[in-house]
Parts: C-alpha cells; sequence; structure tokens
C-alpha cells in the first residue's frame, strides 16, 4: 500500500497530519520576528588600546606590535591588520570563516593578559569588541531641550541614557556634541615662579585635598560607629581654598593666589546638529543576537515617554535616521510580491485547468508548503527577512509544479471515462516517477549551498532550507493531498460554450491544441533537420558569449540599491581646529539643505564616522553628513548618485579647500568596496608602490574618492632633552613629562560633588600660555630646589609631522588603498585594476591583497561556480539513480546549457549586474530547466517500454507533454513577473535574480522541447546503428515498475 493509495482510503491521516504541520506553522509564523538580512557575521575581533598623549610610532612599537606577536599564535586567524593612530592602538583580527567568535575572543584576551605587564603602565585596559554589520548605529537620533545646555547634557547622561540602555537589545549608545560642565583650573607661570612652585605640586596638593576617607570604626560591647573623613569638594571655593604650600611658616599659598578658578565647560571634541539645529546627538547600536525592529519600537516608545515626564524643560527626540523603516518597508514590498505571484499562477491553473474546481485542487499546494517553511524556520531560529521571504515569493510558481503535474494526468484519465479513485490512483502511479524526480532535481541544486564556508554562507542557508522545505512539502502534498482530493471532488470535464467565461477557456483549449500540433510538425523537422537546427543553438550560443565580452553585464557583489540616502565627509587640513571646522561645515550644511531635493541633513561634526570599518575615533579635522532625499516620487525618480555628484562638483567650486567623499547608503551597510592592501617589509617600498598604484586607480572610470590609509600627519613639536644638563639641573625625563602633560593636557583627577552629581576639575596651564612654538619653549619647570627652569634652557625644540597612522599587515609594514565606486559596479572597476596590474606587475617584496566587497565577491564567486559545477553533478546522479541507465539523464541535461542563454540575454535586456543573486537565480534555474527534459524523456521511456518505435515515442512524448510543460513553465514566469517589474526597497536585488530565472526559463522552453528529442534520437539512432538489440523496447520497464512500488 503506497502513500497516495492511503491518503484515497484513509484521508484521515493525511488531514492529520496537515493539520499539526499548519498549527505548527501558525505557531512559527507568529514567533517570528522581522530583520533586513540574516545576521551574516564576518568573523572579527578587533582590540583597541586607548595609551594617552602618545603619537603613533611610540604607540606602534609600545603597544600595538607587542600585541600583535602575542595574537599570532593564536588558532583560527585568516590575517591580522594592525593601526597605530595617535593616542590609540587597533588591531582588527580577521578570523577564517566559520571560527567559533566567542572562543575566538577568550582566546584574545587571555594571549593579552599574559602580556599586560610588558605594556606601558599609563595605557587604559585594552577592549575588545567583535565588529559586524550589526554594529552599525541603527538609529540615529537628534535630542533638545529649553534647558542650559550643560544641565541638559548632565540629566542626558544621568537619566535619560541610563533608561535607554537598560532596555532589552540596546548595546551601546555613543553622544556626539552637547556641552559637558567642568571646573576649570587655570595656573599663571609668573605666579608659580613667584612662589617657586611646579605645576606637579599644584595637581598634588589640589588631589590630595578633594577626598573621602573612610578610616574604621570605633566600638563599644554595645555600639559600634564608622569613622570617615569628609573631605570632597562641594563648592568652587573650597577648590579655591585649597593650601598648596606654606613657604614660610604661617603663610600659606592657596591655590586662588596662583590659579584662577571658574565653572566651565569641557573642550569640545564634536558638535551635532540635525536640519542645522544644534542638539546632542545619539548614536544607538544594537546587540549582536537582538532584532533590530523590536529594539526600535521600544526605544521610540521610550523616548515619549521621557518626553512626557520633561514637558516643562522641553525635552525632544527627534529621530534622524532609523534603519529598520528600510527593513518593514522591504518585508512589506516583498510579501506584496509574494501575493500577487499567488494570483498570477492561479490564472495561470484557470486557463489550464479549464475550471475553478482544479485551479483550487492546485492552489492548495501553495498555502501547505508556505505553512511548513513557516514551522521549519521557527524551529531553525530563522526570522522573517528578505532571504526567506524572497525564497517564498521566488517558488511560488514551483509549488504547483508537482500538484499539476499529477492533477494534469489525472484529469485525463477521467476524461476517459474511468471511476474517479481509478482515475485519481492510476494517473498518480503513471506520472509519479517525473513528478519525484523534478522535486528532487528543484532540492538537489540547494543542498550545496548548506555547506559553504563563506561570507555569505549564512544569507544563503536560510534561503536554501526555505526552498528546499517548502518543495518537498509540496511533492507530499502532490502525492496525497491533490489525489486525494480529485478522487472526491474532480469530475470529467465537459466543457460547453454557455456563457463568456466558457467560451473563452474552449477559445483558449482550441488554439493550444492548434499549438500543440503546430509544435508536433515543428518537432518532425527538426528530427529529420539535426544540422540545421544545432548550427541555430550554436550561434545563439555565440551570440550569449559575444554578449558577455561586450562587458555590458558589470559584476558586483550586493548592489547598495537607490534609497535615496548617502553619506558624505568633509576632511579638512590636519592642523584644522574643531571650531573652524565647524565654522565652514556650518555653511556647507546650510548650502546642502536649502537643496529642494534634500528632506533633512544630519550632521556630525569632528565626532567618530558612523560607517562600518569606523574605528570609533573621531578627528577634529572631519565632518559627516547623513543627507536623506525627498521621496522618488517628488523628485520624478532622481537617481541618488546624479544628485551626489552634482551637489560635489557645486561644493568645489563654493569651498574648493575641502577635500569631499561620499558613499550611498544602501540596505546593507558597506565600507569602501574597493579595498587593496600593499605590504612588504620595506616601509619607504611600501609607501612608494601605495602612491603609485593610487594614482593609477584614480583614473580608472567609476573609482572615487580614492586614499590612502597612511599619510602625511598633524604638524608637531619634538622636544628633545639634553640629558646631561637635564641631570644637571635635577630633573628627570618622568619629572618634566609630567609637568609637560599636565601643562597642555590637564589633570582631572579631582572632582566636585555638587547634589550628588560628580563634575570633573581640569588643571591645567592657562590658555594664553599654550598657544604656539614659543610657549613650549617658555614653559617653566620648577626643579626639586625650587628653582624654575625654562624648557629651552635643557631641550630643543624641533617642529616635525608625524604620521597620523601607521598600518602593518601580518606583522609587516603596510598602506592600505580604498576607493568608492560610483556610477559603476564596484567588480567592473575591481577588474580593470586587476588587467592593468597583470601588464605593470608590483616591485618585487610587495604583497598584495583585496578586501572588503571584491574579496568577499571573490570568496562568494568562486565558491557558487563550484556549488553550480557541484548541482549540475547532483542533477545528473540523481536521474542516473533513477533510470538505471547513465546516457539519458544526459540528454535531460542539455536543457541547461541552453538556459544559459536565455539567462544573460535577460540580464542584459534589463541592465542588471551579475551579482550575488543574479547567480542564485543561475542556480536556482538548473533545477528549474531539467523538468522539462525529464517529463519528455520520462513519458518517451515509458511508450518505448510499450513497444512504440523510438521517433513516434519522441514525437508523442513531446506533443502529451507539452501541456504540463508550458503550465509550469508560464506559471513559474508570471509568478517571477511581479518580482522582476519590482520597484522600491531592495528591488534592486530582486529584479537580477527574477530576469536570470524568467530569461532561462523562457529560452529552455522554447529550445529545450526541440533540442533534447534531437539529442535523445541521436543517442538512439546510434545505439540501433551500432548493433544494439531491440532498441525499441529498452530494459526500463523495469526501472518503472520498481520505481511506482517505492512511492
Amino acid at each position: 500500500m503506497n502513500i497516495t493509495e492511503i491518503s484515497i482510503k484513509r484521508p484521515s491521516l493525511i488531514i492529520v497530519l496537515f493539520s499539526v504541520l499548519t498549527l505548527l506553522g501558525i505557531i512559527g509564523y507568529k514567533n517570528l520576528s522581522y530583520e533586513l538580512m540574516p545576521d551574516f557575521n564576518q568573523p572579527v575581533v578587533v582590540i583597541k588600546t586607548v595609551y594617552p598623549g602618545a603619537e603613533p610610532g611610540e604607540v606602534e612599537t609600545s603597544v600595538s606590535r607587542k600585541i600583535e606577536d602575542a595574537l599570532s599564535n593564536m588558532e583560527g586567524v585568516d590575517y591580522l591588520v594592525t593601526k597605530s593612530l595617535p593616542n590609540a592602538s587597533i588591531i582588527i583580527a580577521n578570523l577564517k570563516y566559520g571560527t567559533n567568535l566567542d572562543k575566538a575572543m577568550q582566546d584574545a584576551q587571555r594571549y593579552i593578559d599574559n602580556i599586560r605587564k610588558d605594556l606601558p603602565a599609563d595605557i587604559l585596559s585594552p577592549v575588545m569588541s567583535k565588529v559586524s554589520p550589526n554594529d552599525l548605529p541603527i538609529m540615529s537620533i537628534s535630542a533638545t531641550s529649553n534647558l542650559p545646555a550643560t544641565a541638559f547634557y548632565q540629566k542626558m547622561k544621568d537619566e535619560y541614557l541610563p533608561q535607554i540602555q537598560q532596555l532589552k537589545g540596546v548595546a551601546e549608545i555613543t553622544i556626539l556634541g552637547g556641552e559637558e560642565r567642568e571646573v576649570q583650573v587655570k595656573v599663571n607661570q609668573d605666579k608659580l615662579k613667584l612662589f617657586k612652585l611646579s605645576l606637579s605640586q599644584v595637581v598634588d596638593a589640589v588631589n590630595r585635598s578633594g577626598l573621602d576617607l573612610p578610616a574604621g570604626k570605633v566600638q563599644t560591647d554595645k555600639e559600634n560607629s564608622s569613622v570617615r573623613l569628609t573631605g570632597k569638594f562641594a563648592t568652587i571655593e573650597d577648590i579655591k581654598n585649597v593650601q598648596v604650600a606654606m613657604p614660610l611658616p604661617g603663610s600659606p599659598v592657596y591655590l586662588k593666589d596662583v590659579a584662577t578658578v571658574t565653572d566651565g565647560i569641557k573642550e569640545t571634541t564634536s558638535i551635532s546638529r540635525y536640519n542645522g539645529k544644534n542638539g546632542i546627538g545619539l548614536m544607538l547600536k544594537k546587540q549582536g543576537d537582538a532584532n533590530a525592529v523590536d529594539v526600535s519600537k521600544l526605544v521610540r516608545n521610550k523616548f515619549k515617554a521621557i518626553e512626557a515626564q520633561n514637558t516643562n524643560a522641553g525635552v525632544r527626540f527627534i529621530i534622524a535616521d532609523d534603519s529598520t523603516d528600510n527593513t518593514i518597508a522591504a518585508v512589506n514590498s516583498v510579501v506584496f510580491d509574494l501575493i500577487l505571484a499567488v494570483l498570477l499562477v492561479s490564472l495561470v491553473m484557470l486557463l489550464f485547468l479549464r475550471s475553478f474546481r482544479n485551479s483550487l485542487i492546485v492552489i492548495v499546494a501553495i498555502p501547505t508548503s508556505l505553512v511548513t517553511a513557516f514551522a521549519v524556520m521557527w524551529l531553525l531560529g530563522y526570522t522573517l527577512n528578505l532571504m526567506t521571504l524572497l525564497a517564498m515569493s521566488l517558488i511560488i510558481g514551483i509549488l504547483v509544479d508537482d500538484a499539476v503535474v499529477v492533477l494534469e494526468n489525472i484529469q485525463k484519465h477521467l476524461d476517459k471515462g474511468k471511476e474517479k479513485r481509478v482515475a485519481a490512483m492510476d494517473g498518480r502511479m503513471e506520472i509519479g516517477f517525473a513528478a519525484l524526480s523534478i522535486t528532487l532535481v528543484d532540492v538537489v541544486v540547494f543542498l550545496p549551498i548548506l555547506f559553504l564556508q563563506v561570507f555569505v554562507a549564512d544569507m544563503l542557508k536560510q534561503f536554501s532550507v526555505v526552498v528546499v522545505t517548502s518543495t518537498l512539502t509540496s511533492l507530499l502534498v502532490g502525492f496525497t493531498l491533490t489525489p486525494w482530493l480529485a478522487s472526491r471532488i474532480g469530475i470529467k470535464e465537459d466543457l460547453q460554450p454557455t456563457n463568456f467565461f466558457n467560451r473563452f477557456l474552449l477559445w483558449f483549449e482550441h488554439q493550444l491544441d492548434k499549438f500543440i500540433n503546430w509544435y508536433g510538425k515543428q518537432l518532425q523537422w527538426v528530427l529529420s533537420h539535426k544540422l540545421i537546427f544545432t548550427g541555430i543553438v550554436v550561434l545563439l550560443f555565440a551570440m550569449t558569449l559575444g554578449i558577455m565580452k561586450q562587458g555590458i553585464i558589470g559584476k558586483e557583489l550586493i548592489s547598495t540599491g537607490d534609497q535615496g540616502k548617502f553619506r558624505m565627509a568633509l576632511e579638512f587640513d590636519k592642523s584644522t581646529s574643531i571650531q573652524q571646522n565647524n565654522l565652514i561645515a556650518q555653511q556647507v550644511e546650510t548650502y546642502i539643505l536649502h537643496q529642494k531635493e534634500v528632506a533633512t541633513v544630519f550632521g556630525n561634526v569632528g565626532g567618530p564616522s558612523t560607517g562600518i570599518g569606523s574605528l570609533g575615533v573621531g578627528s577634529a579635522n572631519k565632518t559627516e553628513f547623513t543627507i536623506q532625499l525627498k521621496s522618488k516620487k517628488e523628485l520624478g525618480n532622481l537617481a541618488t548618485e546624479a544628485f551626489m555628484k552634482s551637489l560635489r562638483e557645486d561644493l568645489k567650486l563654493k569651498y574648493p579647500a575641502i577635500n569631499y567623499s561620499m558613499a550611498a547608503l544602501g540596505l546593507i551597510p558597506r565600507s569602501a568596496p574597493i579595498e587593496i592592501t600593499l605590504s612588504g617589509s620595506n616601509l619607504d617600498l611600501v609607501m612608494k608602490s601605495g602612491n603609485e598604484l593610487k594614482s593609477i586607480v584614480e583614473k580608472i572610470p567609476g573609482a572615487d574618492n580614492v586614499r590612502l590609509s597612511v599619510e602625511a600627519g598633524s604638524p608637531e613639536y619634538k622636544i628633545i632633552p639634553d640629558k646631561d644638563k637635564m641631570q644637571r639641573l635635577g630633573l628627570t625625563t618622568a619629572y618634566v613629562g609630567l609637568n609637560l602633560r599636565t601643562a597642555f593636557t590637564g589633570n582631572d583627577e579631582a572632582t566636585l560633588t555638587e547634589n550628588g552629581t560628580e563634575y570633573p576639575v581640569r588643571i591645567w596651564l592657562d590658555e594664553f600660555e599654550r598657544k604656539n612654538y614659543d610657549d613650549v619653549k617658555r614653559l617653566s619647570i620648577v626643579n626639586p630646589m625650587g628653582l624654575p627652569i625654562e624648557v629651552s634652557q635643557f631641550a630643543n625644540v624641533e617642529r616635525d609631522n608625524s604620521p597620523s597612522l601607521l598600518e602593518r599587515k601580518d606583522r609587516q609594514p603596510a598602506i592600505t588603498l580604498t576607493a568608492d565606486a560610483l556610477g559603476r559596479p564596484s567588480g567592473t572597476v575591481a577588474d580593470e585594476v586587476v588587467a592593468y596590474l597583470k601588464k605593470n606587475p608590483l616591485t618585487d617584496g610587495i604583497n598584495m591583497t583585496w578586501g572588503s566587497d571584491i574579496k568577499r565577491q571573490n570568496d562568494s564567486f568562486g565558491a557558487l561556480g563550484s556549488v553550480l559545477m557541484i548541482s549540475f553533478l547532483l542533477i545528473y546522479l540523481i536521474m542516473v539513480a533513477l533510470y538505471d541507465n547513465f546516457v539519458y539523464p544526459f540528454v535531460a541535461l542539455f536543457s541547461i546549457l541552453v538556459a544559459a542563454i536565455g539567462a544573460f540575454l535577460a540580464l542584459n535586456l534589463a541592465l542588471s549586474n551579475l551579482s550575488l543573486f543574479a547567480l542564485l537565480g543561475l542556480i536556482m534555474l538548473m533545477g528549474l530547466v531539467v523538468k522539462n527534459a525529464i517529463l519528455i524523456v520520462d513519458f518517451t521511456n515509458q511508450l518505448k517500454a510499450q513497444g512504440m518505435y523510438y521517433k513516434e515515442a519522441l514525437i508523442k512524448a513531446g506533443k502529451e507533454r507539452m501541456r504540463p510543460i508550458l503550465m509550469t513553465t508560464l506559471a513559474m514566469v508570471f509568478g517571477m513577473l511581479p518580482i522582476a517589474l519590482a520597484k522600491g526597497t531592495a528591488s534592486e536585488w530582486k529584479n537580477g535574480l527574477a530576469w536570470v530565472i524568467i530569461g532561462g526559463l523562457l529560452s529552455s522552453l522554447i529550445l529545450t522541447v526541440y533540442l533534447v528529442p534531437m539529442v535523445y534520437y541521436v543517442v538512439d539512432r546510434l545505439k540501433e546503428k551500432y548493433g544494439k538489440k531491440g532498441v525499441s523496447s529498452l530494459p526500463e520497464t523495469n526501472s518503472v515498475k520498481t520505481a511506482t512500488v517505492f512511492i
């Protein structure tokens, strides 16, 4: 008793099974959360160590190299990149795919702990983080109020942010701009000289006065009390009255005698504006495993609550940018495509199956299969994201395949006048083998993807799992629900032209019969003129190759997509102060806001960049704007890239001294797509090669904002002491260093406590005495004997330029060239660089590696290329196993070759690039097109088994199977159309994928129905010629019998 028989005779079993699946699916769907993409973590560990006051060279030798050496033995490391900046070392350990990130971080922590004693004493503890695209801010917020600036900042820090940070899924919040209160102690040099005091004495005196100390406890037999000394500063007067020294008994020197103490604000390091209005900028990141849409909802609700509690202070949070808006829009558009696809497929079914009843039987396959996919997604912990939803909308056409093939055959038996149950059973048994092959071929294509270990593996795995589960369920439906429903409600079709709809169906039926007869004649012609037909196919192949060579189809990993949003960075001269930067940035911002196309501008002056690969360190000479344009409707579909280019040209004319760089912001956050790292043992040679390569890349069309990571740095003054003189004057390097640092950076260890809030107290030189070169030379340091000594007495002060960053790759000096691709796909630009370097190789001893998008593109395209080959082999092997024959499956594979013609032609006509999604389309296409060939080959084998001569068998099989072939192909094509023609969020990805499949299906439909019978004919002809006896009745009979038993 096979599965079909059970479902016809004991349907309760099948009903229970599908009810359970449906229930699981509904529970799953309710629990699935939204996100944009599956989390494709690129395993990276970043170690950031802050070393205050150190320049890059010092950072590299004392910190970076030591950590780098410690990490070099760590397992799972692909390569190490080290960046030494002023005041900080950043080490990026790029791990191999599939490495366990958490374990790698624990290992790294252990290695660093082992060498902690060798690192300088005044570094801050190394901080570790794992960078993934998830670590980008998901929201940018601008907060304003009518409170005084310092009070608002303090409230934000102490009251509002802790409330937001405790929300589920919020990781960290970076504050930009705002004014933080700080008590400034500005020491006067001349007064220090007068009282023979050193700066470090003043610092010690203040730091030792403002303390609370627990002293212990006093106790008797009955009670005990603790003893505490309270000396914390409560008012500014307390600080002014700190006694610094007592040169003569009874005449103390107070702090107010040598310094002015004022209530001021901390030195500005960043300024934040939204649409030209100053505020406090907040960059909110979510935790790695949290769901962005959920986090965004919680945060928005919390903001509303805080605003309601602080109405009199006028606190307002404006969401400047929220990436989850795009997520929801993208997901909604895919759901819309899905619904449209179901409707279109239903229409195709109605036309071919000639009745609402049969269409309904077939359409049942769609919800039942999708419901199972929801259940599996929930059990595997997947989310409703673009990949899973795209998979669902793409396979609507596949899901009805098995049901169509089975029902169409059952209908034939019904029309012959058989009883319902007999017809259902016979119809299903006759075609079951073909249905099984079709489904297994669809599924097997996706199996290799599940074992990939590359950047895109996680994305594609979810896609594949949805396709595989849904397709297998549809096979189960085809073998159970379809025959059961047909055995209950199926009837012999007898269409009468009673109404317009029936007349239309009869007319369509008539046309279809005419078409099938015409096709039969054409097929006879092809079988008689094999060489001419082969010539036509070869010519089409040549055309396709010609198109590929033309380079009309570009290459890129994942298209950015036009979201009408871009980031513009301004870079001023290295010596620019943040005040000067802000002044000009404000003018630029006003100019941008006056453009009629611009909706909003979020400005970040001097703060850390928000892009991926940003090192989280701001610079006083850089500003970043995130610009959102008005909707495409208002702008008449203006391309964002076109606006970006024209805006930059205008700004270059108005403010020529600034370096502008821009990047369109798509759905997936991305670093500069083109990244080349040169490394070698000789730093000068590396720098020289880097500069040569930069001048070449700048000339390539499409390469934009080409820059090198190591560049001439900020101006600095080097103090070079004469050790002998210094020692004679009673000074040590450490003592001089401490006084210098306090003079120019300040010491903020002391605090002032007011109403339970602590404010820092910074002690440093009066600003008039720390402005220029002469001030550095004139700085006087009081030696232990109380003699004031100027720096110029024991040291030379030289002007110099330190590099702003030193880079190493795998413990060798390195330099990285980055460029954006504007107006051309990144892969195409990279191909030109490769072509140039083939002709003009780099100097010996220089290693070049690609990073960023191009590295991922090469890895992913390589991996998917091998997936294509493995899938090809698997399809062949599955068919060999099913048909117990090595030749006929080979015949069916010819359909894949002709599908490539249509696929590339369609990409070309739709002006899509060869991207990751187009490749995915090609993989999916392989399974889809073999199906047509299977239907013809399988039926020919059956007819031959009944004793028919192979030529007649081929023509009969072609005509008989034309209907299901047309139905399944057209269902798939119509199901794909909404996706191919989609506009709006994330449509750029879906379009290419759908066009590949539509083009491939159509070309395969037109060519396969001729090519496969022709190749089959040639094979049998050769068998006949070379003495194979009894070609007309091959031993296929056994395979058909065995097959029907196990299904």
